[in-house]
């Protein structure tokens, strides 16, 4: 099985401006996506789907193959789904035919090469459509987590058909992570979302599935790696 690498990051950001090439202990952020898809084992290319000329220059000097993004798919509001097609589709024009696809958003730079194997022989095993990374949530539909109701009451998402007085108690949830997508390239392309298909799952700790979209994000992965690395053991 052919399986190509993509980072999808795109030159707009509001939250915090210039974020996909900010340095990060020395090195631009995205470079720790790029450098994780160039160790894994099984991944034969590297993308990076950029509409930003700054992040292409970057990106290509660490040993990713530049894909144009179009204005239209890197807007706020335009579908990360699209960006995955467009960039399938401009893969196989120029590097012909493969069969799997991986996203590691350059937003997650505290995910590490057994996180992505992980993630591509767990796909591989279960026999699934996509798979996604998880870690466990903070708050629980079935227990601290309400929403509006009528008459400007609330009550909560998911009423469990028995009274739970205590958190563990409840149903365990999980968080869906940006930390690594391994999906079919056929199944991208036949659909629009992740959950049309069957979705497995591999589960990370909090501390590798941080994902920055501002500067108290920025902070927090900059406190992990510098004690990550003050304890001699890098992430990734």
């Amino acid at each position: 099985m052919t399986s190509y690498a993509f980072i999808f990051a795109r030159g707009g950001s509001k939250g915090l401006p210039g974020k996909n090439i900010k340095p990060l202990l020395g090195k631009p952020l995205i470079q720790y996506s790029i450098e994780v898809a160039l160790q894994t084992s099984g991944i034969d290319k590297v993308f990076v789907s950029t509409d930003d000329d700054d992040i292409a220059e970057v990106s290509r000097s660490i040993g990713a193959i530049i894909i144009d993004r179009p204005v239209e798919l890197a807007q706020d509001n335009s579908p990360e789904w699209q960006a995955w097609k467009h960039a399938i589709s401009w893969v196989k024009e120029r590097h012909g035919e493969f069969e799997e696809f991986i996203s590691l958003p350059a937003t997650s730079p505290l995910r590490s090469v057994k996180d992505v194997e992980s993630a591509i022989l767990r796909k591989s095993n279960i026999s699934a459509d996509i798979c996604i990374a998880i870690t466990p949530a903070s708050r629980s539909p079935y227990f601290n987590m309400v929403k509006e109701s009528s008459n400007n009451l609330i009550e909560l998402v998911n009423k469990p058909t028995n009274s739970i007085s205590r958190r563990q108690d409840a149903p365990e949830v999980f968080d869906i992570t940006t930390v690594v997508y391994v999906a079919d390239v056929e199944f991208i392309m036949k659909n629009n979302s992740l959950f049309d298909g069957a979705v497995t799952s591999i589960e990370v700790p909090k501390h590798r599935a941080v994902d920055i979209d501002d500067m108290h994000d920025f902070n927090f992965a900059e406190s992990i790696l510098n004690n990550t690395f003050n304890e001699g053991d890098q992430c990734y």
